[in-house]
């Protein structure tokens, strides 16, 4: 009996042990959860907190990756709205202080000298999102009187389907709660292998020209930005395979033809980075792994991005100041 008894502590003082680093050096059995909703397809859930590998996480109560926010800026303020995808979010793999949209803020109130009271630039962005997530959750809650709105989006965003909820609560990306135990995280995360969900292959089959609604969402964006007399920049990352030789496939060629083409037509400020990462030695340390950028990634990005936003903020006059 006691031998039992000794078996049964030591066991149960390991998982103790087990359960708390996984929660205290990973973030395991403390997630973000994501909601559905009917038009953007799914959002981070608002006001939560985490970390995650030591990554700190902070979504505020605009599904946003930020601080809380006052829906109307400072008057004497800078607001720039970035819309995206996990490359704009900055995903579990980046801390909040390293988010694109954080670099961007620290170098623009550097940068301006003082002009503003404020610099704001919001991150509203979530995994996988594309055009249309991205355009439903700017009619859904407006650009919370941005200056400039900038639209971050990669290649494979060209060809996104149409907005969903089905994987939330569903596909182990999308958790819509807390696991009791961060052990039940890992195995559900790492170790059971992810039912597929039967109604997905339906999305993912989307027929029609899904270039061209992409582009269709993205000029909608351009509309609406420009109805509150705020500007609009656009931005394009490459897949870590476009870069060097041989390049993009064909596919890819003839949609990136696409884009460019319509961002003339549009008269949109356009950014395509894969020329710029192609100008780079190395830039596959630039990448965290085939699509997402890693620290160095993100500063490269948000400087050539606070440098097109400079010229662009050059055409809005300045705040009063009394």
């Amino acid at each position: 009996m006691k031998v039992a008894l000794i078996v049964f502590l030591v066991v149960v003082g390991l998982f103790v042990v087990v359960e708390i680093g996984l929660r205290s050096l990973f973030g395991f059995g403390n997630p973000l959860i994501y909601i559905g909703d009917e038009q953007i397809g799914y959002l981070l859930a608002p006001n939560q907190r985490t970390r995650r590998f030591g990554n700190r996480i902070e979504i505020n109560e605009y599904s946003m990756r930020g601080n809380p926010l006052k829906k109307t800026p400072t008057p004497s303020g800078l607001r720039i709205l970035l819309l995206g995808d996990s490359i704009a979010n900055g995903g579990w793999w980046t801390d909040q202080t390293n988010t694109i949209s954080t670099m961007m803020m620290r170098s623009l109130a550097s940068s301006t000298n003082g002009n503003y009271q404020e610099v704001e630039v919001l991150n509203a962005s979530a995994n996988s999102w594309g055009p249309r997530n991205e355009l439903a959750y700017l009619e859904k809650f407006s650009n919370f009187n941005a200056q400039a709105v900038v639209l971050l989006i990669n290649t494979d965003d060209l060809f996104a389907t149409a907005p969903t909820s089905l994987p939330v609560g569903c596909d182990r990306n999308y958790p819509n709660s807390k696991p009791p135990l961060a052990l039940l995280e890992v195995w559900q995360r790492y170790i059971v292998k992810q039912q597929p969900i039967p109604e997905m292959k339906a999305v993912q089959n989307e027929p029609g020209d899904r270039v061209g609604i992409n582009l269709e969402a993205i000029g909608k964006i351009q509309a609406l930005t420009c109805q509150t007399n705020s500007q609009f920049l656009l931005a394009m990352t490459p897949l870590l395979r476009e870069i060097g030789e041989p390049g993009p496939r064909d596919y890819e060629i003839v949609a990136r033809q696409r884009l460019n083409d319509f961002a003339k037509v549009q008269q949109i400020n356009y950014i395509d980075f894969l020329p710029i990462f192609n100008s780079i030695t190395n830039p596959q340390a630039l990448y965290h792994d085939h699509i997402h950028l890693n620290l160095q990634g993100n500063k490269v990005v948000s400087e050539i991005m606070e440098r097109s936003l400079l010229e662009i903020l050059r055409e809005i006059p300045l705040p009063q100041t009394y």
